[in-house]
């Protein structure tokens, strides 16, 4: 009697937990217009205007280089959204991934899960700094181009626009590849490692969820889902979906890829949660979602409602995009993306930033 109380009450809070949880997905998805997307909270010392008076064309510089550069390669686009993900759950969204590495020790860019960042989406970071910096003079921060470059990616790949809080200022150093390894969690990773790991930084279960709608786009390696396949086929995986994994990577090791997403790998949409719905998803990561009772009512609401997934998905970024952001008079504005200013161009690279905030 006993044990049936307690599958009763179990059952009754999960129920409790998801109406809750769709109520509030309901709420934020209440905005369809563009410009009425719900934001978290913005740190003190962001704005959505920042550099209204210091560099107002920032914005369109950015649009305008992503937009041909997609063009011209659109994994691109996959690569920047990445390269912000990993800089901001480790150590915060500083640019601190922009980094080359010192003499005191090898980059963030050397950790392992680091080495399959795409050098051009580097170029594109320390390309696009120079054009604004040609424009405006050293007033815009690399870890603030990084966030517009990835807005700019998930819009131009058909994803939602909106608004970035901006004033970062780039950090002074870089993390360790064990600050790395704790905060960018494997792709093997289940659920409840997941929650913890996400909640290290205050990003809960939706957010989860939604930014895991990130591998909407963008290519794996093998390596990065191989234990699905070796030494035995993972029981979660559609048995087609499998077959042609096996296709790609016959055996353990091999340096192939694939579509992150095989519904509509370069556009940005909630096919990622179809395919996770039909257990096609890639990583052990992904899947899992669908199939943990914790996380599978929010899949199954973004496989069935694009709009839901897209005004989650600005709630959550913005509020990703602010994780222990430095303003003020902390950090620099970097005259080049991949290395500290020295000490005069540091000292020449801070600006009045109590003026310039409350000038909007």
């Amino acid at each position: 009697m006993a044990s049936s109380s307690s599958s009763s009450s179990s059952s009754s809070s999960s129920s409790a937990y998801v109406i809750l949880l769709l109520l509030f997905l309901s709420f934020i998805a209440s905005t369809p217009s563009e410009a009425a997307y719900n934001y978290p909270p913005i740190v003190n010392g962001l704005s959505f205007s920042f550099y209204k008076s210091t560099c107002p064309q920032v914005g369109p510089l950015v649009r305008d280089y992503i937009k041909q550069a997609i063009k011209n390669n659109i994994g691109l686009a996959a690569a920047l959204l990445r390269l912000h993900f990993h800089d901001c759950f480790v150590q915060g969204c500083d640019g601190s991934i922009l980094l080359d590495g010192s003499a005191g020790g090898p980059s963030e860019k050397d950790a392992p899960p680091n080495l399959t960042l795409r050098p051009a989406a580097f170029k594109a970071i320390n390309d696009i700094q120079a054009l604004v910096t040609k424009a405006c003079g050293s007033v815009v921060s690399c870890a603030d181009i990084a966030a517009l470059s990835a807005r700019d990616s998930v819009f131009l790949s058909g994803g939602p626009d909106y608004l970035v809080p901006l004033g970062r200022r780039d950090g002074l150093t870089f993390a360790t590849r064990d600050t790395v390894l704790k905060f960018l969690p494997s792709p093997d990773s289940n659920v409840s490692f997941l929650i913890d790991s996400l909640g290290q930084l205050d990003l809960n279960t939706i957010d989860l969820v939604t930014l895991s709608g990130g591998h909407s786009i963008g290519l794996a390696h093998c390596s990065s889902f191989q234990k699905r396949l070796f030494p035995s086929q993972d029981a979660t995986l559609n048995p087609t979906f499998a077959s042609n994994l096996y296709l790609t990577c016959p055996v353990v090791d091999t340096i192939n890829t694939t579509v992150n997403d095989i519904r509509t790998p370069d556009l940005f949409d909630n096919k990622y949660y179809v395919d996770l719905v039909c257990r096609e998803g890639l990583f052990t990561s992904d899947q899992g979602l669908y199939e943990d009772s914790r996380t599978k009512p929010i899949v199954t609401s973004f496989a069935s409602n694009q709009a839901l997934f897209f005004d989650s998905f600005v709630y959550s970024m913005t509020k990703m995009g602010q994780l222990s952001v430095l303003t003020g008079n902390k950090g620099e504005i970097r005259r080049n993306c991949s290395a500290i200013n020295s000490g005069k161009d540091f000292l020449g690279s801070v600006v009045d930033i109590g003026d310039e905030s409350k000038a909007f």
